[in-house]
């Protein structure tokens, strides 16, 4: 917002200082004056180691003497003043003047200038760690926001260009049976609503708006297990649900799709016809935790650390109706994140993945169970 010009910190310390100073320079001539001169008797003998007697006469300092030698003295307390002072406000804001530089840089895109404030800690170094820290986050979060529209831009046209193919080549060849083409059509256009559907979520998320309410994760383990179980009967997956009452606070909804998209998760990245799935809930130390286990292909610690970045796939795997779309687990860690909680991802040693969601746990006396 525009502002009307104004004193700097700078010169308002300055003349505080200068201010101070002179107040104190008047106080200590008027108690002077009061107490010492018009205090005095006429005349007192001081010790004299030289044998000449020293005489003080108060009516050798009258005002006629005492008022000049004041105002002499007063400016040059003013002038020390003001000079010490501009000086020491400007020693003590420097550190300020190194964070406002910052800003500035940060306020034109450069996220990667730290200030990194030498000395010992005082007010001024914790601004600058504080504001460090933010920057760095800042450039974090900048950074992942663009990996992440750069991957979802290519996700969003691979579709596009597959049915931009397809209609191609249904116009140079007018005999070609146009049941396939629909069917294909209608798969390519089903998973690109999917991908439009998961980025909406992903993004409802990440803003945090969402009612909270009190939901039981043991519940919601329950209804995902029975609603893929046809799906996992189908690829010759078991599904086993076990585990303690788990209370928490947030979104049934946003929660449910996490159950939903782990067991999902699960069931994919299987063994086929042989494969299992556990998932289980317990409370701990004031925190629920849902866990998620399957069985599968042995997979390394660097490649689960990535799993749960947008747009990355655990296996290689044929594109099917269920493939996803590559941001399963990245809504799982958002809508995580979104409740205060944080996802573990562990790779199994007999091979598969073991994913461990922990969230804040519902106060006791709000009662256990959610109304779903």
């Amino acid at each position: 917002m525009d502002r009307a010009p104004g004193l700097s910190v700078r010169l308002k310390l300055t003349l505080s200082y200068a201010g101070f100073l002179m107040v104190a320079g008047a106080l200590l001539l008027a108690a002077v004056w009061v107490f010492l001169l018009r205090g005095t008797p006429s005349s007192y003998s001081l010790p004299d180691l030289s044998n000449l007697p020293l005489v003080f006469q108060r009516g050798s300092f009258g005002p006629a003497v005492f008022g000049p030698a004041a105002v002499v003295v007063m400016a040059f307390l003013l002038v020390f003043g003001l000079a010490g002072g501009w000086i020491l406000a400007g020693r003590m804001l420097a550190p300020l003047t190194r964070i406002t530089n910052a800003t500035r840089m940060a306020a034109n895109g450069s996220l990667s200038h730290r200030i990194r404030l030498p000395g010992r800690g005082d007010e001024f170094r914790e601004l600058a760690d504080a504001f460090d820290a933010m920057l760095a986050r800042l450039e974090a979060h900048v950074a992942e926001q663009r990996r992440f529209a750069a991957n979802a831009s290519h996700e969003l046209r691979t579709p596009l260009a597959i049915t931009q193919s397809l209609l191609d080549v249904a116009r140079n060849d007018p005999t070609r049976d146009t049941d396939e083409l629909v069917d294909r059509l209608r798969a390519v256009n089903t998973r690109a609503i999917d991908l439009t559907e998961a980025l909406l979520l992903l993004s409802r998320a990440d803003r945090r708006s969402f009612r909270r309410e009190h939901v039981d994760l043991s519940l919601l383990a329950e209804e995902a297990a029975e609603t893929l179980l046809p799906f996992a009967e189908k690829r010759g997956v078991s599904i086993g649900t076990a585990g303690d009452i788990a209370p928490t606070v947030g979104s049934p909804a946003l929660l449910l799709q996490l159950t939903t998209n782990l067991v999902h998760n699960a069931i994919v990245h299987n063994l086929p016809e042989r494969g299992a799935v556990w998932v289980t809930t317990s409370v701990h130390s004031g925190s629920v935790l849902l866990i998620v286990d399957n069985t599968g292909q042995k997979l390394t610690r660097d490649l689960v650390s990535t799993l749960a970045e947008p747009f990355q796939r655990g296996t290689e795997r044929i594109r099917t109706d269920h493939a996803g779309v590559g941001l399963g687990l990245a809504i799982v860690k958002s809508i995580t994140r979104a409740h205060g909680g944080t996802l573990t991802l562990t790779p199994r040693a007999a091979g598969g993945l073991c994913v461990t969601v922990q969230l804040p746990a519902a106060p006791p006396h709000t009662g256990a169970r959610s109304s779903r």
